[in-house]
């Protein structure tokens, strides 16, 4: 196997095929990759239910094999989980964790070359709470009764514990106010081709849909790990059709045009009061520092210019902390949505950094977390 190859491939093991989402694949080659230590250790979420899940770095093969299974629902945040702890680890991960996993390692703070990137498809996710709100409001099923989730043809569907199907439309949900994440909806990364190895649902055809995954090997790591799962007897895997080959081109085009249509929905341009306006936004914020603790791309640690530079006496319109974030963002946001997701007081900040990233890195042809280039902002050297 090598760099630009395709396939489609499932688990060998029944039981992983059954739960995990495709096939079982990606759960089947981590946990390959462990029992013939080819990492120390693999990244998984353990499942509480189906809106909760806890993010850990496990080397046992057993926890890799039962963490199977799809959560729309549940945030993740990969790139500071294995940040600055120097371990040989392979993890899955969707468009927005690849890219800050990759902006993690130009600033020094992971190995890239020790660490094995599984990247997902990824349509979009939900947020735990709207989601909760959504069933009960939209679907009229409460939460604890739901069993399973699925994206399928433009649907959400949510499985009850007496087996029933419930289908809405994402577009129904959304017009509604629920669905994705606004961040998610906007994102044109929809392939994580930057990842070592992608794998997901779209491209699977025949009697094979829903029981594989499609996967473009991006790397020679990725190949590795395909390679390895395949001779350890974790996965087969079989040339896609020509059919699978333009469905998968075809989805892929179709989602990242509907992300540009939202980006332009959404950063509608603020022709006055562009400064009343970030005001406005900020006026409720509660210096918690959230927003800068999940941040993927952040690595300043506890001393950062954001924090030194802003004080609580201080009677700015605006926050020193805001303002210094503002710049620093510009060429390293990737919209992943986490500061929204925490903030106690729902400023929408992942927004409100967009707007200054997304003029910013268009100007720089520079999308941050989606190659090795170095950040523009690195370049710059002060006169003393």
């Amino acid at each position: 196997m090598q760099k630009g190859e395709i396939y489609v491939g499932w688990s060998t093991k029944e039981d992983v095929r059954k739960r995990g989402g495709s096939g079982g694949l990606v759960t089947s080659m981590l946990a390959a990759a462990l029992e013939k230590k080819l990492v120390d250790a693999v990244v998984v979420l353990k499942k509480i239910n189906e809106f909760e899940a806890v993010p850990v770095i496990t080397s046992d093969v057993n926890e890799v094999l039962n963490s199977a299974g799809s959560l729309h629902s549940v945030p993740s945040n990969f790139a500071k989980l294995i940040a600055n702890r120097n371990l040989k680890v392979a993890l899955p991960a969707k468009g927005c964790d690849v890219r800050g996993i990759i902006e993690q390692g130009k600033r020094n703070a992971i190995n890239l070359d020790n660490t094995f990137i599984v990247g997902l498809n990824c349509g979009g996710s939900m947020h735990p709470v709207v989601t909760r709100e959504m069933l009960e409001v939209m679907y009229k099923i409460k939460p604890e009764d739901v069993h399973g989730e699925e994206i399928e043809k433009g649907k959400l569907i949510f499985e009850t514990k007496d087996g029933k199907e419930n289908a809405i439309t994402i577009d129904e949900l959304e017009e509604k106010g629920y669905g994705r994440r606004e961040s998610c909806r906007y994102c044109t990364i929809k392939v994580p081709n930057n990842s070592d190895i992608a794998c997901g649902n779209w491209g699977v055809t025949g009697d094979l849909a829903g029981k594989a995954t499609f996967v473009e090997i991006n790397s020679e790591k990725g190949a590795t790990l395909l390679q390895n799962a395949v001779d350890a007897g974790y996965v087969q895997v079989q040339k896609p059709d020509e059919k699978g080959v333009a469905m998968r081109a075809k989805i892929k085009g179709v989602m990242e045009g509907l992300g540009q249509k939202w980006k332009a929905k959404v950063f509608v341009p603020i022709e006055n009061g562009r400064l009343e306006y970030f005001r406005k936004e900020l006026e409720n914020c509660i210096d918690c520092g959230a927003c800068r603790a999940v941040c993927p791309t952040c690595s300043c640690g506890e001393v950062s210019k954001c924090t030194e530079y802003h004080s609580r006496s201080d009677a700015y319109k605006m926050s020193m902390y805001h303002l210094v974030r503002f710049l620093h963002l510009a060429d390293a946001c990737i919209g992943c949505g986490q500061c929204s997701d925490v903030c106690p007081v729902d400023i929408p900040l992942t927004r409100l950094y967009r707007r200054f990233a997304n003029p910013v890195q268009e100007q720089l042809k520079y999308e941050p977390g989606m190659d090795m280039r170095k950040p523009p902002y690195f370049e710059v050297k002060l006169n003393e």
